[in-house]
């Protein structure tokens, strides 16, 4: 028994390991796209705001797996229970976000390269601003008992509880998931699709109009099946192991995000090369 329980113990911290590396690739390449932001000239725009403010949601998505692994690493959850009410509070609020924000970028390039008015600051100061009160709001929810926070199986991390597949959590799954996930996938889809029928015709799209979508749906989708699998049957019949592979997929999120939307981007490469060689930036001032 005691050679089975260390087992259990090392395979659990092995397990937990899952967020590190995934969270700090984010964390190095998100600063510098809002180091650059705030930097350089030619990005301060409308346009690279609704980037800005999916790096900060991409970012709040590492931080909560840092605190996870954290307390994974102690095996234990050292912040009692107000703490991971705040921990699941936080963490869905910048997966709502990120979500959300992915939906604004897409609809931004639309608006930005195919039609004949510029996104201006008022809307995308709007914009940004509706994306995180909206994401805020369906988080404090099951801070008020529609919904609920709970441990996650292993016990190191706090999330929505889909346990209990009860009424309760039926009703706020769908409706959350149709506001906050299929109405923003719904949205990216479409926009990036209008950009490839616009501008394949004449020229090649500017910016990656496939992995967008495919990041949605394959990075969040994961957690939607089994959520969606808890409202029509007992979640716990799965493994803790198995229910722990969406929060992994997600974690990998931002890292993908970081890569497409920041190292991605021609102009943020540009930018990130001037915050690197101050003299370059200076001549380019001057110029």
């Amino acid at each position: 028994r005691e050679e089975l329980g260390q087992l259990g113990e090392r395979q659990r911290e092995w397990q937990s390991l899952g967020p590190c590396p995934l969270a700090s690739g984010s964390w190095r390449c998100w600063p510098w796209g809002r180091c650059c932001w705030w930097k350089t000239p030619e990005l301060r725009t409308p346009s690279h705001l609704l980037v800005l403010s999916l790096a900060l949601a991409d970012s709040g998505i590492s931080l909560n797996a840092l605190v996870a692994a954290t307390s994974s690493l102690l095996r234990r959850w050292p912040y009692g229970s107000e703490g991971c009410q705040a921990h699941g509070f936080q963490g869905f609020v910048t997966a709502l976000a990120s979500i959300c924000s992915s939906a604004a970028v897409a609809w931004g390039r639309y608006h930005h390269f195919c039609t004949r008015s510029r996104l201006d600051w008022n809307t995308a100061v709007s914009l940004v601003f509706f994306v995180w009160l909206s994401s805020a709001f369906w988080a404090a929810l099951p801070l008020l008992g529609w919904g609920h926070y709970d441990y996650e199986p292993l016990g190191t991390c706090c999330t929505l509880d889909y346990s209990r597949g009860d009424r309760n959590f039926t009703s706020f799954l769908f409706t959350m998931a149709f506001f906050n996930f299929l109405l923003p996938l719904f949205i990216t889809v479409v926009s990036y699709r209008l950009m490839e029928q616009k501008l394949g015709k004449t020229s090649r799209p500017p910016v990656n109009t496939v992995l967008p979508a495919r990041t949605l749906l394959l990075g969040w989708g994961p957690y939607a099946l089994l959520y969606l699998y808890a409202t029509i049957a007992d979640a716990t019949s799965i493994s803790p192991k198995l229910q722990m592979v969406p929060a992994l997929i997600a974690k990998a999120v931002p890292t993908v995000n970081a890569m497409n939307y920041a190292l991605g981007s021609e102009m943020v490469h540009r930018g990130i090369w001037q915050c690197l060689s101050p003299q370059r930036r200076e001549h380019s001032r001057e110029q």
